[in-house]
């Protein structure tokens, strides 16, 4: 079998280097997936800026958003962890965090399994060191082994869906998770009229997910206008206000209050990663609405607030961190289901598995040059 290239990084701020590995032999209950597309996530360059509060395997392979289709199996390798038949030539994605199924909050509060105490997670805390050292989406291939790390969830995709697409089950997934947070506190109805802070890939997501889960009225607070606040009305937001253009807090509030009328937004949801996004979001909501905090995957430092706006306002604040294996289905059936209604590939900017193509996208990323900067090692998979 010919070798296998992975790309790793040594630590924050360094240069993305491609290693060859060997071709793995593959365990009884194991797999090795070819990768078709692989997405570049705001996480992912938090901890390339050295902001990630939690110890890291350096070097290891980053990226947890993908798309791949199984190229070899083991012969105990039969499904998915939804039962869904597996086999080779079967097209699936891999969520980056698993709950090990056995742990406090698995067992007790299975809604909450994200925050299991023993997680398997890809493109994040499993090094390069660890044979066979394919634990990235930044990858030709990724190898999962469920008696290696029984933690591990594999999600089959529908047969005819492209891979391009599949790469954006988890971000999309965590959007729906976090709308579904609201509407289960009782914060989030059909057609209420939300605000979505940021407009980066979450942010665009998140538009198209408050669309089809029964949003009257969408707008989105973010920057550049080119690509990103386009896009977002393309995906569905009614109106856009410009943060390079509107700069400071108080005008950006009266803006969004005056295009929604009354007196502001039911939900404010945070997708920035910024945050200042916070005192300014709840600024925008009516009295008694909901603030969700979905954004804040890193921490990028806190700011002065009071809580008294809280209190006095009567609001709703949320947090949501991911999702669950059992929310899966819903993101992957939205993507099936509107593949034709909304212009998914658009927010992707692809660029080739080289180590000047892996630097490209994460330096066009971080300069919001793109929405979703997406490396795509095979491209006659996703053509």
């Amino acid at each position: 079998m010919e070798s296998i290239r992975v790309c790793t990084h040594a630590g924050p701020g360094s240069e993305p280097v491609i290693r060859t590995v060997p071709w793995p032999k593959v365990g009884r209950k194991a797999a090795l997936i070819k990768v078709g597309a692989c997405g570049v996530c705001g996480t992912d360059l938090h901890i390339l800026k050295g902001h990630w509060p939690k110890p890291l395997p350096w070097p290891f392979t980053l990226g947890h958003e993908l798309g791949g289709v199984i190229v070899e199996c083991g012969e105990e390798f039969t499904e998915d962890f939804m039962s869904k038949p597996l086999k080779v030539g079967s097209k699936v994605m891999i969520p980056p965090l698993m709950p090990c199924g056995h742990c406090y909050y698995c067992i007790h509060y299975p809604q909450t399994a994200n925050k299991c105490l023993t997680p398997v997670y890809y493109g994040r805390y499993l090094g390069f060191d660890k044979a066979p050292h394919m634990w990235g989406g930044w990858a030709e291939y990724v190898y999962v082994d469920l008696e290696m790390l029984p933690g591990t969830k594999i999600y089959k995709l529908p047969d005819d869906m492209s891979l391009r697409l599949g790469a954006l089950s988890e971000p999309l997934t965590s959007c729906i998770r976090a709308f579904n947070r609201a509407s289960r506190a009782g914060g989030f109805s059909w057609g209420d009229t939300v605000v979505i802070q940021g407009s980066g890939p979450i942010g665009i997501l998140a538009v198209a997910a408050a669309k089809e889960m029964g949003a009257g009225r969408v707008i989105c607070v973010g920057a550049p206008e080119e690509p990103r606040l386009k896009l977002a009305r393309e995906f569905g937001a009614e109106a856009t206000v410009n943060i390079e253009e509107i700069r400071s807090p108080q005008e950006r509030i009266a803006r969004v209050r005056e295009i929604v009328g009354g007196f502001g937004a039911d939900l404010v949801m945070d997708c920035s990663g910024h945050p200042t996004a916070g005192p300014e979001g709840i600024e925008m909501l009516r009295d008694g609405g909901t603030y969700v905090e979905m954004g804040q995957f890193t921490d990028a430092g806190s700011i002065d607030t009071s809580w008294h706006r809280i209190c006095t306002k009567d609001l709703n604040v949320l947090g949501s961190w991911g999702f669950t294996g059992n929310d899966l289905p819903l993101g992957v059936d939205m993507l099936y289901r509107t593949a034709g209604k909304y212009p998914w590939l658009k927010m992707q900017t692809i660029y080739p598995f080289t180590e000047e193509g892996v630097a490209q996208a994460v330096k066009d990323a971080m300069a919001m040059k793109t929405v979703k900067s997406t490396i795509v090692p095979w491209p006659e998979l996703v053509e």
